[in-house]
Parts: structure tokens; sequence; C-alpha cells
């Protein structure tokens, strides 16, 4: 069976382009993606089917890990935990 704490989460660490990487809560992450999302024009059609940007960036934080924001710009993050 496998270990509880493979499922914990502390936070994200996110990558930008040009950018320091920082790390963010699981609500910081969200808002950062929800904002990300509001200013797309044309958002892929895994996340077009859902009608909320809540819906839209909790699905896009919990199945993915990158984001194209515009040509040679992105968002990745990934899951950390800061104790051990």
């Amino acid at each position: 069976m496998a270990d509880s704490i493979m499922y914990q989460e502390d936070a994200y660490v996110v990558l930008e382009p040009n950018q320091p990487e920082v790390f963010l809560t699981a609500e910081e992450l969200l808002e950062k993606l929800k904002n990300i999302l509001q200013a797309q024009e044309d958002l892929p059609r895994e996340l077009q089917k859902f009608d909320s940007l809540d819906v839209q960036a909790q699905h896009l934080m919990e199945t993915s890990c990158e984001f194209d924001v515009a040509p040679g710009q992105y968002i990745q993050w990934y899951v950390v935990r800061l104790e051990k």
C-alpha cells in the first residue's frame, strides 16, 4: 500500500521564463492560474467544456503541470514537500 505522505502537498514551485522560481500555496497557484486563464482569448478545448473560471483553473492545476500562455511564454508548476 502506498504511503499517504506521497499524496500530501505543501506547496508548488512555479517556473516562468526570465523569472526566478517561486513557491506558492495551492490557493495562490489557483489564483495565478485564474488570472492567466481570464486573460486568454482562446482556451484549449479541454478547458472550454467547463463554464466556470474556478473549475477551469482547478482542473488545469490538478491535471497538468504546464500551460502555454503565448508563443515562447509558459508557466510550469510542480508539487513540492517542504519538510521531511
